[in-house]
């Protein structure tokens, strides 16, 4: 499952179209050079510090915290493209319920606000759909929550959506969280198998209260 995501790139570049079309739009930003020769950052205590990103995230003692992606996810529809350019994966190995975070740098020109933030996060619900339905055919059956305004500390944009649907007899929560920080965007995305039950969307929730953005400081 890539479509959440391909729909904000999409989105994006339709907003980045239409930004430089107008002979005004100013540059917003200068453009982010990634080192990525250095580590993605550190684990310890089942804590996750970034260096190539700056944030950092904590899991439950009973939840992993990885780099590289488990290969459950790869049974769980996720596709191997997609997973390979997640920077953390935080997972419970005993029902597979898991959470994965991505930093890109934004576009110089695009304007973030919490109103675009907003209606690209709800806009990502139709792809996804589209993509269950293709997977399981017409009738599959997907129930779409509300968009809800998110807070992650040092975020100043952030919005939630969440979907459910059945597979194989198994009921999953699917979802995503699309925010900006200067300069970057975050994408978080989670799933829930029904395993996993409140106790793993709890245990998810713990993990966003504790997901922090770390400006790097200016000289």
């Amino acid at each position: 499952m890539k479509r959440i995501k391909s729909s904000w790139v999409g989105l994006l570049l339709l907003l980045l179209f239409l930004a430089v079309g107008c002979a005004s739009a100013p540059v917003l930003r200068e453009a982010v050079q990634v080192d990525l020769s250095v580590p993605v950052g550190t684990i310890e205590n089942n804590q996750f510090t970034g260096i190539r990103y700056p944030f950092k995230v904590s899991a439950p003692s009973h939840w992993e915290i990885a780099t590289e992606y488990p290969k459950f996810l790869l049974d769980l529809g996720f596709e191997k493209e997609g997973l390979e350019e997640t920077q953390v994966f935080i997972f419970s190995p005993e029902t597979r319920s898991n959470l994965q975070i991505e930093l890109s740098p934004a576009g110089r020109h695009v304007k973030f606000d919490q109103k675009t933030i907003t209606w690209l996060t709800t806009a990502a619900a139709g792809s996804l759909t589209e993509e269950l339905k293709k997977e399981h055919g017409e009738n599959f059956k997907v129930a779409v929550n509300p968009t809800e305004i998110y807070h992650l500390q040092g975020v100043p944009f952030a919005a939630k959506k969440s979907a459910t649907y059945t597979v194989k007899g198994e009921k999953r929560e699917h979802g995503w969280i699309y925010a900006f920080a200067e300069p970057y965007q975050i994408f978080i995305i989670y799933l829930v198998p029904e395993k996993g039950g409140d106790g793993d969307r709890q245990a998810i929730k713990t993990i966003l209260d504790t997901f922090e953005y770390l400006p790097k400081e200016t000289p």
